[in-house]
Order: C-alpha cells, then structure tokens, then sequence
C-alpha cells in the first residue's frame, strides 16, 4: 500500500507530466506555425512521450489500488521567439521534472517503499536522457544559428525522429 504522502505526491507528477505533454505540444504547433516541420515532429513525439509517462504513473497507482485524481491542467506558452529558446525552455523545464522525480524516490525511499523505488528508478535514468537530449539540441541550434542551410538540414534532420513506446508500456499497450 502506498503512504498518503506518496499517492498525493504521484498523483501530482501525473499533473506534471501532462502540463509537460501541453508544453510540448504547444512548442509543436508553434514551430509548425513557423514552417519548421522537423522541430515540430521532434516536440510532438516529447509530447507523446510526456503522455505515455502520465499513463506509466496512471497504471503504477491502479496496479497499488490507489486512486488516480486527475487535476486541471495550468495554462502553457504558446510562443517562442526562436527554437533555441524553446530548447533552452525544454532544459529548465527538464531540470524541474528530475527534481520531482527525484522527490518521489526521497518519499519512497523514506517509506522503504521498494517497489515504488524500484518504479522509479525507470522515471530516474529516463530523465537523465531527457536532459542529455535537450543539451543537445540546445549544442546543434547554437552550431547552425545564423546559418539558413544548417537550420534547414537540422530541421529535415529532426523530421526523421520517431517514437517509441516506453518498456513499462509495451507490455499493456
């Protein structure tokens, strides 16, 4: 059974991961707006992504029979002034959600609650990921700025950026 205090604290990351599936899809629709096809395909799968991690917590509190409580969503940006901004948003943005996560395992941990950590341990190397990446693309759009032809290559580059299902979801999906 989970402690009160880690139900409230998962039910409020599901909130969290769906504030960041808006954001990111918002950044989508803002660089589709702005004819960059690449980085919208790029911020939709982070979108699809957010998404499947809202419903990885979902599933993880109905198998502890705990009661998923779905918030409203606070209000996104819907503009960027450059794609470097939105990346460099995607980082700062990141860096929140690894704290949160790394919260969690704290409350876990502090409940010697071993299969909510062992839950999150998954959440933990994915954010690691999800930073590496965002520095990343922060690195390649700092490379090209300035340069019409390195954003087009670097936009055609992303365009070929697929998803995956994550593995706590293969099984179920």
């Amino acid at each position: 059974m989970l402690s009160k205090n880690l139900h409230e604290a998962i039910n409020a990351q599901i909130n969290a991961e769906l504030w960041s599936a808006y954001l990111y899809l918002a950044m989508s629709m803002d660089a589709e707006s702005k004819g960059l096809k690449g980085v919208a395909n790029w911020f939709y799968v982070q979108f699809q992504e957010e998404q499947d991690h809202a419903r990885i917590f979902m599933n993880y509190l109905n198998s502890r029979d705990a009661k998923v409580v779905l918030a409203p969503i606070a209000e996104v940006p819907t503009e960027w002034n450059s794609v470097l901004a939105m990346f460099t948003q995607t980082l700062e943005h990141e860096k929140k959600v690894t704290s949160l996560i790394n919260n969690l395992a704290a409350i876990a941990n502090d409940d010697r609650d071993f299969a909510s950590i062992n839950r999150l341990t998954w959440f933990i190397d994915e954010q690691v990921e999800e930073e590496e990446n965002a520095r990343e693309m922060i690195a390649a759009f700092e490379a090209v700025e300035g340069n019409k032809y390195g954003m087009y290559m670097l936009d055609k580059e992303l365009a070929t950026r697929t998803y995956t299902i994550p593995s706590p979801l293969a099984t179920t999906a």
